[in-house]
């Protein structure tokens, strides 16, 4: 299929906040609420001048995409709200172009607008105007996500390939991937979250499970990501009592996350050798797929792992900044990277591209969370994961926030009718629909990226 070339014809951002039912600890901080970014474009066909509407959403989460000790919480807010409204104002006035020319070309206005941001900061308006540009695509072309990238109806050529990807058949590996109608959900344990009921000193009883004990009773998953602290005897110690609750479900699997939280591939495997020195450990130790960035992104790809890649597999995800950071971090041992569609989806698909190109390893992906919320951002997030043909994802947005937060009545109703199989809609709310472990997500082939629901203009804030 040829890509249509595609005139910006108008594009606004929006936010709404998102407070949490109980406070999510990961690294050095700890999130009790955060504002959610929603973008809308319009665009025109060039070649049938018909014009849609594109959205999408993503969660502004404090301390994450940059965590220099000297910014506050609100301050890497305001980084990102800049990089959104940055992207926003570039995209206008530009000429009509395929999709991914106009991705490519805000990645470099971008970054001569905001020269002093890191690639996760910079990125974060780009990405959110590429997803919203697929989705107009999509419904322009009546396509759903997956067959506008099958497809390649979003234009990626040789042209936008790094050198590292030189022979890579386009068409071939686009038109391969293969969409899943369900992903097993891996569930995130924070540093702070109760492990027991009796660890619960003041119950929410709002319904929802809150303990891990009461997770796996109420969604059973076999799929945990437990986040470490950089403190061994306190990693440790927690990681004995999680291994014990574990218990409860025989063939469980694990992902470690250190959040940056070690200086040297020397500190992580301190704490690695005493997982394998603990019998009581020896289960949870197996049950390890990949370690998720223990290093600080400042080292992380400046020094070769060494011993320790020889040990487990190692990701890379806040390290993951720009294009070529997989293969930076391959050159020094990381098998992995990880898929958060706040880094771009182009970027997803391209390393992708590269754990099946490149020889010499056992290269893969994993797909991460960034606790994305009920509608446009776990919606996109999902569809992104099942192309790539992830078989389990991070998700804790669920976990953290209860249900929906900050949308009315009619636009719960909306996603309820277009996603039934994905949320369950009660007089509390709208609420991912976990059952055996599994996310349902046949309802996320319709034309469009995953959504089919109009924001509700009502409940948003312009930032634009």
């Amino acid at each position: 299929m040829s890509a249509h070339k595609l005139q910006i014809v108008a594009a606004q951002a929006f936010e709404r906040d998102t407070p949490f039912r109980m406070p999510f600890r990961f690294g050095v901080m700890t999130l009790r609420a955060a504002p959610q970014a929603f973008m809308s474009v319009q665009v025109r066909d060039q070649a049938t001048g018909r014009e849609a509407v594109g959205q999408s959403a993503e969660l502004m989460v404090p301390k994450w995409f940059d965590k220099r000790p000297e910014l506050s919480p609100d301050d890497t807010v305001d980084q990102l709200r800049r990089s959104v409204t940055s992207a926003v104002k570039l995209s206008l006035d530009q000429p009509a172009l395929t999709a991914v020319e106009h991705a490519w070309q805000l990645d470099a206005r971008q970054a001569g607008a905001l020269p002093d941001e890191n690639g996760l900061v910079r990125g974060f308006g780009p990405a959110l105007m590429a997803k919203a540009m697929l989705d107009a695509l999509g419904q322009l072309q009546t396509l759903s996500f997956h067959d506008v990238v099958r497809s390649n109806a979003m234009g990626l050529t040789a042209d936008h390939l790094p050198p590292d990807l030189d022979g890579l058949d386009m068409a071939h590996f686009l038109a391969q991937l293969q969409p899943q109608a369900s992903i097993s959900f891996r569930h995130t344990v924070g540093l702070l979250d109760p492990l027991t009921e009796q660890d619960l000193e003041q119950p929410l009883n709002d319904g929802l499970p809150e303990s891990l004990d009461q997770v796996i009773r109420t969604y059973a998953p076999q799929y945990f990501k437990i986040k470490v602290s950089g403190d061994m005897d306190a990693d440790i110690r927690r990681l004995v009592a999680i291994a014990d609750v574990l218990q409860m479900m025989p063939g469980y699997r694990i992902t470690l996350d250190g959040n940056e939280q070690y200086s040297s591939p020397e500190e992580f495997t301190r704490l690695l050798d005493e997982l394998d020195r603990r019998p009581e450990l020896a289960r949870l130790r197996e049950a390890i797929l990949f370690i998720e960035q223990p290093i600080h992104r400042d080292r992380a790809l400046q020094q070769p792992l060494g011993a320790l890649a020889q040990r487990v597999p190692l990701l890379i995800d806040e390290s993951d900044a720009d294009l070529d950071s997989f293969l930076r971090g391959r050159d020094c041992g990381y098998l992995g990277v990880s898929s958060k569609a706040c880094k771009g989806l182009y970027r997803s698909l391209l390393n992708k591209a590269r754990t099946l190109h490149w020889r010499g390893g056992d290269y893969f992906m994993s797909a991460e969370d960034l606790t994305t919320q009920a509608g446009l951002g776990v919606q996109q997030d999902l569809a992104l994961a099942s192309l790539l043909g992830l078989t389990h994802v991070e998700r804790n947005g669920h976990h953290f926030v209860q249900g929906m937060q900050g949308a009315g009545a009619q636009e719960m109703d909306a996603f309820a009718r277009q996603h039934p199989g994905l949320y369950r809609r009660d007089e509390h709310g709208l609420f991912l629909r976990i059952e055996g472990g599994t996310l349902d997500l046949s309802s996320l082939d319709k034309p469009g990226f995953a959504s089919g629901v109009a924001l509700d203009r009502c409940s948003l804030r312009p930032l634009t």
